[in-house]
Order: C-alpha cells, then structure tokens, then sequence
C-alpha cells in the first residue's frame, strides 16, 4: 500500500512539474520563458536596465514569444528608463507601440510616448536627429532656423534662450528632423510623423462641417502668429473674442485652408469648421514651434 502511494505522489510530481515548464514556455515564450522574464524583471528592479534591455530582446527573438507578456515587461522597463535616461524610455515605448499592440493599456503606451516625445524636442538632450550647431559670425536665429529647415521657435525652447541674440563660436541644438503632418478626418485627429513616419504625437482637432475639409497632400506656406480674421468684409483683430483662428495660424497651399486655434474649445473632436482644422490653441502652439514652412499635410478621409 505504501509503495502504491509512493507511486502515485511520484506521478503528480512529476505531472506538476510538466505543468509548469509547459505554462512558463506558454506563458512567456522561448527556453525556460517564464523564468527567463522573470530574471529580466529582477535586472530591472536592481537598476541594471541595459541588462534587462539585451534579455528581453533576446528573448523576444524566440518563435514562441509570447507577446502580451513581452510587451508587459517592455513597459515595466521603459518607467524604469525615464528616471534615468529619457531617450531609451522613449526607445522602448515606441517599439511597444509598434510591436506590442496587443498590451492592455497601449494608450497609456501613446501617451508616455507623446510626453516623452515633447520633453525631449524641447529640451537640450541631443538626438540622432539634432546637431549641436556652433554659430557663425553673421548668424541669426532665422538664418540657422531656414539653414536646417526647422523655427526660430524649437530653436529658442530647446535651448532656453528667452531673447533673439545669439554669440558667435557658442553652440546651440537644432533640430533636422523633417517633420510630416496627417489629418484624419474620420477620427478628428492630427498626428505629427517624423520624417520615418514614426508616431511624434496625436492630437484632437476639428474638421469640416459636411465634409468640407478638402482632400489630399499640402504644404505649409506660411505661419502667424495671433492671425487676424478675415471674414465676409470684416476684419477682426486677433485679441478679439470672436476671432475663431485662435492664437496661431499655419496656412495650407489649398487657398483658404489651414490649421489654426480656437475661441471655441468644446468643438474641437468634433466636425464643426468651415474647412480648416481647429486644435485647441495650446496644442497648436506647440505644434507651430515644431513645423516650418514647407511642411507636408496630408487630409484623408
């Protein structure tokens, strides 16, 4: 009787222990999945992160990865990230966003990204895409700015300058990224692109009243500041309440059209212009410090 019952606990033993290499492999992909993501886990919690960054990418190779879990741990590695080096966090959050979709809070994903995104645009941090320009005798912020296609704007926020003056031989961060703009018009939002097409951020806009928002592939001709309103023979200055344009103005090559502020916040996520693109006036400013002129906007439907 003795020896059946040994038998038997052998068996479960061993069932049990099936049982778990088979959910860990499931669970979290590739040779021992689940203890391997669980070792990445502990790297991430005693700080070593490019440890934890070369693990999981290790692992996330393997044909049976188990992506929801992958993506999971990316996110847990990217918070890490931000407290130490926001480049690799935002690294990390754009491959969720483009490998990971699958994880349950990929809109927190976005937004973790959009944030990232502006505090390191605006900011002195270098990327691949700025270069740590020495001036020139003879520069101006407006000469540089249209030397690498960029504003006078990004250029003063990203180096804390308060003023227009700047002194030869000391060194500024410009930005070279060529930047793209997409309006979709049956979702009411504008997302800026980098020259890769890779997300920048999202932003809730307006569009046209019956569909009037044309059609298409535009540039950005010109950029101003507090517009004044011109509309059915009146003039309406920019500090005027009634002035829909908002706070900026950036003119499409489709006369007529633009993107630009608001005096009327609630209808923005809405189709409530006459053709433009509303945004909100503090989403439109940042985003006039971003774009210059020549810019690419593409309406779809």
């Amino acid at each position: 009787m003795n020896n059946r019952f040994i038998a038997i606990g052998v068996v479960l033993a061993l069932i049990t222990v099936l049982i778990f290499v088979v959910y860990g492999t499931r669970k979290d992909g590739g040779a021992g999945g689940y203890l391997e993501l669980n070792s990445v886990k502990d790297f991430i919690s005693d700080g070593k992160l490019d440890e934890a960054k070369e693990k999981i990418d290790t692992i996330s190779a393997e044909a049976n990865a188990d992506s929801k879990a992958l993506g999971k741990v990316y996110f847990k590695l990217a918070k890490a990230y931000e407290k130490k080096d926001l480049v690799k966090a935002r690294d990390v959050y754009s491959l969720i966003l483009n490998n990971y979709q699958n994880v349950d809070n990929i809109l927190e994903v976005q937004e973790r990204l959009s944030e990232l995104n502006m505090e390191i645009l605006f900011s002195r941090i270098i990327t691949d895409t700025d270069v740590l320009y020495e001036i020139e005798p003879g520069d101006s912020l407006l000469k540089i700015a249209k030397k690498f296609g960029t504003t006078v704007e990004l250029i003063k926020a990203s180096n804390g300058l308060e003023g227009d003056m700047i002194m030869a031989n000391s060194k500024l961060k410009v930005s070279k990224e060529r930047y793209k703009i997409l309006v979709d018009k049956s979702q009411n939002r504008l997302t800026l692109l980098a020259a890769d097409n890779e997300i920048v951020k999202v932003y809730p806009v307006s569009t046209g009243e019956n569909n009037s928002t044309p059609l298409g592939t535009f540039k950005i001709i010109n950029r101003i500041a507090d517009p004044v309103w011109y509309t059915q023979g009146a003039v309406v200055p920019a500090e005027s309440p009634d002035n829909i344009l908002g706070s900026r103005w950036l003119g499409l090559s489709e006369p007529g059209y633009g993107i630009h502020g608001t005096t009327k916040p609630d209808s923005v996520g809405t189709q409530a212009t006459r053709g433009c693109v509303r945004m909100l006036n503090h989403d439109v400013e940042e985003l006039y410090a971003i774009v210059a002129v020549g810019t690419e906007v593409t309406i779809i439907d």
